[in-house]
């Protein structure tokens, strides 16, 4: 493991995406079969196959506690590690301590080895499985026997690598390691659900046996944003099917006889909040994946996004709320059916199979309805279809090239969507963060409030909208003007904000855009911003004329009043 943590380092040390994608070849292509699967695994931030239900279920307190009685670990000395470097495993890792020189010597740790021990500790069970779960934490911490290792030793375990490597670059370097086709690993990658076995099917050309691992979710194509009210350039000379956009939360359902999964955008299974979807896909016969939407409704209404989350995350669905808050899974695109994986072919085939999927579908289940957008249609069209959309209580409208594939976790030109913002406010900066990949060591997150009265009230948090030299520029900012630690154990507490955000004098004003106001008990403020952004930096407004907490009352009763329906 410290040749993979000195691969790490360096890779968190470029911004190179190729230098990157070279590194992670170099190190790959040495490696033993036992190793490489892991090690792969390692870059991608997840120690285990996304097709295994495993998960490795330690919290940081077992972390810090064991590194304690392995390593010494005084506790003031890591609060100030962690304050400075945000990240647990840096924080952790320079306190290592040779374990040989306690007469404790263990094994070299290998990628294969940590792999072994990490699935031990997500397989404890039963009452001893805390103490369990410490002894095998302690035997992985007493084979570290440098500080570096054991930095990306803990990394692995928190989930977050933090060298500014995506899947995709490690899909790349995969290819790249073994000179094959990047588009035959790229799609092995997304059946699988398991980037170690892609490895090791590269290694040894056995790419095109990879077939579908149902229940092992895909990342989601996304799409790109068009401005509202521009010429709409990108939709020139290409034939596209046009799709509502939705006001709900994107699932992607996997089907098999005995299983039905719906993964969120997080990838995480969130079936039991949807009995009602799960019971209507139960009923069609059949292996298949599809791609959608869960939406609130109320009759043939589809309702806003707010109503939906009376059934976000619930383990437990009663029968009145089943009544009062229906939902209904919109599919508007097929992934694969039985043997047959879809992504490579064009939207236009994999709607047809859709169509042929959903044919005797219940009433939880809606084939989503498109049409066409003829070549060369101007903005008057495009406007009109918009605010038809929006007649229909929906967001917008979602643009898809009918000859293209599905690109899983790319965001380029073959769907567009177009949205308008409700509106923007002026917020003030009370707290940052250290970002991950690339901005690790960079304040990029960014807390921001609302004026109450004399007082500043939270009201989210955003890290997207500003650009590489303006998040350095203000990082500079930030650290000179951290708050003094009397008043940042004050700020704390009336803030209600966590002991990892760094508190800042409140004197940057940033203009946020956003998609809906909803009510929340997360921030002091009473509301949240669905999807905020950064539109830009204001150093021309000072602190006093931000927005108030009563003009988000206002913007929040103008939503209410515009959408008809009653709160």
């Amino acid at each position: 493991m410290i040749v993979f943590a000195r691969t790490c380092a360096v890779i968190a040390a470029t911004a190179s995406k190729l230098e990157k994608i070279s590194l992670v070849a170099t190190y790959l292509r040495d490696l033993t079969n036992g190793d490489l699967a892991p090690a792969t695994r390692y870059f991608t931030g997840n120690p285990f196959p996304q097709a295994q239900d495993r998960s490795l279920a330690v919290g940081g307190r077992t972390i810090v506690d064991t590194a304690a009685m392995t390593w010494g670990v005084d506790d003031a000395a890591l609060g100030i590690a962690y304050r400075s470097t945000g990240d647990l495993g840096a924080a952790l890792g320079p306190f290592v301590r040779p374990s040989h020189d306690l007469g404790l010597f263990r094994d070299p740790l290998t990628p294969a080895r940590l792999y072994a021990l990490l699935v031990e500790v997500a397989d404890a069970a039963g009452k001893n499985a805390q103490k369990r779960r410490r002894i095998l934490c302690e035997r992985i911490f007493s084979s570290c026997t440098d500080p570096l290792e054991a930095t990306y030793v803990i990394k692995i375990m928190t989930g977050d690598l933090r060298i500014g490597l995506r899947e995709g670059l490690v899909v790349d370097a995969i290819a790249q390691a073994f000179e094959r086709d990047p588009r035959a690993v790229r799609r092995a990658a997304s059946a699988a659900g398991d980037l170690g076995a892609v490895a090791l099917a590269a290694k040894h050309d056995t790419l095109d046996q990879v077939t579908i691992a149902y229940h092992a979710p895909i990342a989601f194509m996304l799409a790109s944003p068009i401005a509202y009210g521009s010429e709409y350039k990108d939709l020139a000379g290409a034939t596209w099917l046009t799709d509502d956009k939705y006001d709900g939360v994107r699932a992607q359902a996997h089907v098999t006889p005995n299983r039905v999964s719906l993964f969120s955008r997080t990838l995480n299974d969130v079936a039991t909040s949807y009995p009602e979807v799960v019971e209507a896909l139960r009923r069609l016969p059949g292996s298949f994946a599809l791609d959608g939407e869960i939406a609130a409704v109320r009759g043939d209404q589809i309702l806003p996004f707010r109503f939906l989350q009376a059934r976000l995350q619930r383990k437990d669905v009663s029968v009145d709320l089943l009544r009062e808050m229906p939902v209904r899974y919109i599919a508007f695109d097929a992934l694969a059916a039985e043997d047959d994986f879809l992504l490579d072919h064009p939207l236009a085939e994999r709607r047809a199979r859709l169509a042929e999927l959903l044919a005797n579908a219940g009433e939880s289940l809606l084939l989503a309805p498109w049409t066409a957008l003829e070549v060369g249609a101007g903005p008057e069209v495009v406007h009109e279809r918009f605010e038809a959309a929006r007649a229909r209580g929906n967001e917008g409208l979602v643009f898809k090239r009918t000859e293209a594939p599905y690109t899983p976790g790319r965001r380029g030109k073959a769907w567009l969507k177009l949205k308008r913002e409700l509106a923007t406010l002026d917020c003030v900066v009370v707290a940052v963060e250290r970002g991950h990949g690339r901005r690790v060591n960079v304040l990029s997150d960014y807390t921001f409030a609302v004026r109450d009265g004399s007082q500043l009230a939270v009201i989210g948090k955003a890290y997207s909208g500003l650009s590489n030299v303006e998040i350095a520029e203000m990082t500079q900012w930030f650290e000179q003007h951290r708050l003094p630690p009397p008043q940042a154990e004050t700020a704390y507490a009336r803030l209600n904000l966590k002991r990892h955000e760094i508190l800042v004098e409140p004197n940057v004003v940033v203009e946020i855009a956003f998609d809906i106001i909803q009510k929340s008990k997360l921030h002091a403020s009473g509301f949240a911003l669905r999807f905020p952004r950064i539109v830009r930096l204001r150093p021309d407004k000072p602190p006093a004329e931000a927005d108030t907490l009563e003009r988000v009352y206002e913007l929040y009763a103008a939503m209410l009043a515009r959408e008809g329906i009653d709160s």
